[in-house]
């Protein structure tokens, strides 16, 4: 039934007509009209974060383990620049999350009013699309369109920006039905004339792979479930991108560890040698790819993605399919089943007998210390601690998070939350909170390093007032670790203010936002204390003093190909660049 509201009165009564029940934001005086409506209902639950970038970036983190739109709501001018970042990040990474900012009144824009930006302008290329909302007319038309946009095909962030007097002003709010947007009309189903010929290119291959992103996870868990089955029917190898971490278990035996920059020395030289590619959800980043001319030279690329702006974009491939990855992955299953088809046994056998002599290679071990904690094996014993239970897991951006990614095994879709695309400092814990209020009864944890967590540390404030129970788990060396890394790999080690000077005690830190405060330095004493941070009712900062020297590898360095990686060596302790052959290259 149709009603006569208020623009701010619009907003409530759309967010609730869309689901939402969690509303991340900061209110300024271009929003306040908006909350003033909230003020006035009880059905979504305002979080009070304490700078906007944390309101993007929780709204992410909600969004991410949950499947729904994250929503955020910002004031005007510094309050909508703040949350760019986040916007940004979100694009990156496919994330649906749909941002409302307030803005000054229709008759000052434009006249550099007090707490005025071009919002409409500055995030023309860091959302999927924006609105400037002129008349309180359009304003129930855009508010349902954007959640539509920011969920369908490839999802990402949409912005509502309202001039004040717009959420003053009076109209007709009618409930949505079957809401659309007249031109985005995304393409779900993929043609089945190609999906036939990718399952025949499937059945012929002697070394196949399969390639996956996170547009499966975005998919949606039946999704998940297709990607296993096509497995377990074709015995294909299967890698993964740092965003796609989970569609297929970690523990899985045909899961060849994560791909890419620091991923397994078999992930990469099996892309780099197979004569079938299926990329499922992935778009070709750089940092999967090294140097384009070297990237998997011999090889058949089959693309299956929902946007067709990534086809060929970045890798030239010969056969594209543009869809939705669950839906695709059903069709490639039906058909691979009902055609009867089969692997080349004798080729899948040495084909994965070669893997295995990858395998052997160990690329992601690691000396161990009796005096040191090394970070792989603090990941590796929070894994152990936490893989019964229902956990997940958010990361800030740095050699923290390779190693998670690295050590961590993922055995469900929607518990990884990381920034990939963007690699943005700062996002875990807010990321982590948005998680954590999805999922009031899982476990959830930030794994962090001691620069990156200081990003936006006083979000901590934010986990305090809602009681969010969020585990921070610091990987404290002293340095930015990646940083450090790259000087000392590639920079002659000249470490140009990569060191973490004047680090507040994280400890103390705790207590001061009345929370819990853990520090272990030593191995024999990690797994007590990690299980200490895991049965505290509330929040915890834990500081693990790791190696302060421990390099991330493997590791591609740039302008390298994909199959030249850096691989630790034991007993030097340094690292090495060597070849799927074993050979030494620099």
């Amino acid at each position: 039934m149709s009603k006569i509201m208020t623009g701010a009165e619009m907003v409530v009564q759309a967010l609730q007509d869309q689901g939402v029940t969690h509303l991340f934001g900061y209110p300024g005086g271009a929003v306040l009209p908006i909350y003033d409506a909230l003020f006035l209902q009880k059905k979504i639950q305002h979080v009070l974060v304490r700078h906007e970038q944390g309101a993007a970036h929780a709204a992410e983190g909600y969004a991410r383990s949950s499947g729904k739109v994250g929503c955020l709501l910002v004031t005007s001018g510094p309050g909508a620049t703040n949350a760019i970042t986040g916007l940004t990040d979100a694009l990156m990474d496919s994330i649906p999350v749909v941002c409302i900012t307030g803005q000054v009144p229709t008759h000052l824009i434009g006249s550099d009013a007090f707490q005025e930006c071009d919002t409409v302008g500055l995030t023309r290329h860091c959302t999927k699309h924006n609105y400037l909302v002129r008349k309180i007319e359009d304003l129930p038309r855009i508010l349902h369109e954007a959640f539509y946009i920011a969920r369908s095909g490839r999802p990402g962030p949409v912005v509502i920006d309202i001039p004040k007097d717009v959420q003053f002003a009076s109209g007709t709010y009618t409930p949505p039905k079957n809401i659309q947007h007249k031109t985005y009309q995304p393409q779900v189903k993929g043609d089945l004339a190609k999906i036939k010929q990718a399952v025949a290119m499937m059945a012929k291959a002697k070394k196949p792979i399969l390639y996956t992103g996170g547009g499966v996870v975005n998919a949606g868990p039946e999704a998940s479930t297709l990607l296993r089955e096509l497995v377990q029917q074709t015995n294909f190898p299967i890698t993964s991108t740092l965003m796609g971490l989970g569609a297929y278990p970690g523990s899985g035996p045909n899961w060849l560890g994560m791909l890419g920059m620091h991923g397994s020395f078999e992930a990469n030289n099996a892309m780099h040698d197979c004569d079938l590619m299926i990329c499922v959800g992935a778009r070709f980043d750089d940092r999967i790819t090294g140097r384009l001319d070297a990237f998997s030279p011999g090889s058949q690329k089959i693309h299956i993605d929902i946007d067709p702006s990534s086809i060929n974009k970045t890798v030239m491939v010969d056969l594209a399919i543009v869809g939705d990855c669950g839906h695709v992955l059903e069709d490639i299953v039906r058909l691979w089943r009902a055609e009867a088809h089969q692997s080349d046994p004798k080729a899948l056998k040495a084909w994965w007998a070669q893997i295995d002599q990858w395998r052997a290679r160990k690329s992601f071990g690691y000396k161990k210390s009796p005096t040191t904690i090394k970070p792989q094996y603090a990941v590796e014993r929070l894994y152990e601690l936490t893989k019964n239970r229902k956990t997940y897991i958010t990361t800030e951006v740095g050699q923290h998070q390779m190693w998670a990614a690295q050590h961590y095994k993922f055995e469900e879709p929607n518990r990884w939350m990381t920034s990939g695309g963007l690699g943005t400092m700062g996002y875990g814990l807010p990321a982590a909170i948005g998680t954590q209020l999805a999922h009031p009864d899982a476990l959830v944890i930030d794994i962090a390093g001691e620069a990156s967590i200081l990003m936006n540390i006083q979000e901590l404030s934010t986990a305090k007032q809602y009681l969010a129970p969020v585990k921070i788990f610091i990987l404290n060396n002293e340095y930015m670790g990646m940083v450090r890394q790259w000087q000392e790999l590639l920079h002659g080690g000249r470490y140009s203010s990569s060191y973490s000077e004047a680090l507040p005690d994280f400890v103390k830190l705790a207590d001061a936002y009345g929370m819990k405060g853990i520090r272990c330095s030593d191995p024999a004493q990690l797994d007590s204390a990690i299980q200490e941070m895991i049965d505290h009712p509330g929040a915890v900062l834990f500081d693990c003093l790791v190696d302060k020297a421990e390099n991330c590898l493997p590791m591609i360095p740039s302008g390298k190909a994909h199959n030249d990686m850096i691989l630790p060596d034991f007993e030097e302790d340094i690292g090495k660049v060597i070849d799927d052959k074993g050979k030494m290259l620099v």
